[in-house]
């Protein structure tokens, strides 16, 4: 149970949508509130429709960023928040918000810090946070072993899966959907979600759409993500010609609607538990991701979905249209990854071990 003396808990994140890590937030926040905690969430960016979602759910949100990254004021400005809120424990989602942590351990030395992460630790910022964690939550095999290559303990690194439940929407029609996003409902839809960063290759992406467009004139592309290679996306696109076909949104709060619209959930490069992948396997939608760590960890390669090498590029696109073009396949691929969802990643086991880490930091 939680300690008498304090029962707060600090979540720390970027302001996301609720899938990826956003959704791994959602389901430990409620978790943690179930087991009788005081969740509070500090916003790093603006953004996202978590911090709505969150606040609806109980949570006390507090933005101490707004603009689109993480800034270095941000990190006086946490450490502020911290030092007013003196919580148990303070758990930062991702890298940018583990760079953060040293400054929080300046004001606030006796509070338990955790890290979640979710891909290899990188940056000389990112490494001086690990090092002054209490915890490190690897979600993947690859994560953890980033955190040994740079000096954390193994004995300060626990390795907790990711968990998911298929998503909740509202019922929204998708004439209402394709409205809202500027889609043509007439057409297939894919999507992808990833920050508009070099790591996640988007380049790669901008040119699958290119030749699946040889040969599928009825497609339609979602593309959710915001960063600094925002123009170079659009610049891209039409030099493929494909600005018509993409439509490339910063944050999306319809994602658990559109997950029952798409007939393809992709993935071009590293992002976070391959982005929407691991929540488009618990709607029932097949995927196909370039090789990653958060592939390999999610993706039955030719069970699940299909795992592109990253050489040849035209590899990405090929697997992409087996999917699109065999209907029984692309069946038999969705049923396969929602039910290895439910049975290696459920919701209920990620959970119950992040409230037992809370628990025991916190005790």
């Amino acid at each position: 149970m939680p300690n008498l003396h304090c029962t707060t808990i600090l979540l720390v994140t970027r302001g996301l949508d609720p899938v990826g890590t956003g959704r791994q937030i959602e389901l430990v926040a409620a978790g943690l509130q179930a087991a009788g905690w005081d969740i509070h969430v500090a916003l790093t960016t603006r953004g996202g429709s978590l911090a709505e979602r969150l606040a609806a759910a109980g949570c006390s949100v507090h933005r101490v960023g707004r603009r689109p990254v993480v800034d270095p004021a941000v990190a006086g400005a946490l450490a502020a928040l911290v030092a007013r809120l003196r919580p148990a424990v303070v758990t930062a989602w991702g890298r940018s918000q583990i760079a953060t942590m040293p400054a929080v351990r300046l004001v606030a030395p006796a509070v338990r810090l955790v890290g979640w992460l979710a891909r290899p630790a990188g940056g000389g910022l990112v490494v001086a946070g690990l090092r002054r964690l209490d915890r490190v939550v690897a979600a993947s095999l690859g994560a953890a072993e980033s955190c040994r290559r740079f000096g954390v303990a193994a004995g300060r690194i626990e390795h907790i899966a990711p968990g998911i439940a298929p998503p909740s929407g509202r019922g929204l029609s998708r004439g209402a959907i394709a409205a809202a996003l500027g889609l043509d409902p007439a057409r297939q839809w894919t999507l992808c979600v990833a920050p508009l960063e070099a790591d996640t290759r988007l380049e790669r992406l901008v040119w699958a759409m290119d030749q699946l467009g040889v040969v599928r004139k009825d497609l339609q592309h979602v593309l959710v993500g915001a960063g600094p290679m925002h123009a170079r996306v659009h610049r891209r696109a039409r030099v493929h010609e494909v600005a018509e076909r993409l439509v490339v949104v910063p944050h999306c709060g319809l994602l658990p609607e559109l997950f029952g619209q798409v007939r393809l959930v992709w993935q071009s490069g590293t992002v976070a538990l391959g982005g929407a992948v691991l929540d488009a396997m618990a709607a029932d939608v097949p995927v196909v991701a370039v090789a990653s760590d958060a592939a390999r960890q999610l993706i039955v390669d030719g069970e699940t979905g299909w795992i592109a090498p990253p050489l040849p590029e035209s590899e990405f696109p090929r697997r992409a249209f087996k999917i699109l073009e065999e209907e029984s396949q692309a069946a038999r691929m969705a049923a396969a990854g929602a039910a290895r969802a439910a049975a290696c990643f459920p919701a209920a086991a990620s959970v119950a071990a992040h409230v037992a880490l809370h628990e025991r930091l916190a005790g």
